[in-house]
């Protein structure tokens, strides 16, 4: 008995090197590898790339999938006014609809 390095399903192979319990697994991880193989690359193409911030104009990491750095992204009026929302829902002041 082998474990799928899936799944984790115990399945019975049919080839000493079997490692996936069935075709979908396979085909599951396979495409899971293609996706992660393709991050590497895109990433790997932006690290020495000038990008900019378009509200800012400030340099842009090359993990950053975004057009706006992670301050612009967040705008901190916006995150203040829904904590004060969630505030005034949980004390009773605000009601659901």
């Amino acid at each position: 008995m082998k474990t799928c390095q899936w799944c984790d399903t115990a399945f019975e192979p049919n080839v000493k090197y079997q490692i996936y319990c069935t075709p979908e697994c396979r085909d599951f991880a396979t495409k899971e590898k293609i996706a992660e193989r393709y991050a590497i690359n895109r990433r790997n193409k932006l690290i020495n790339k000038d990008r900019r911030c378009k509200a800012c104009n400030g340099k842009l990491s090359a993990y950053n999938d975004e057009q706006l750095c992670q301050a612009c992204l967040v705008h901190p009026g916006e995150v203040s006014k829904a904590l004060k929302e969630i505030k005034g829902i949980a004390n009773g002041k605000i009601e659901l609809d």
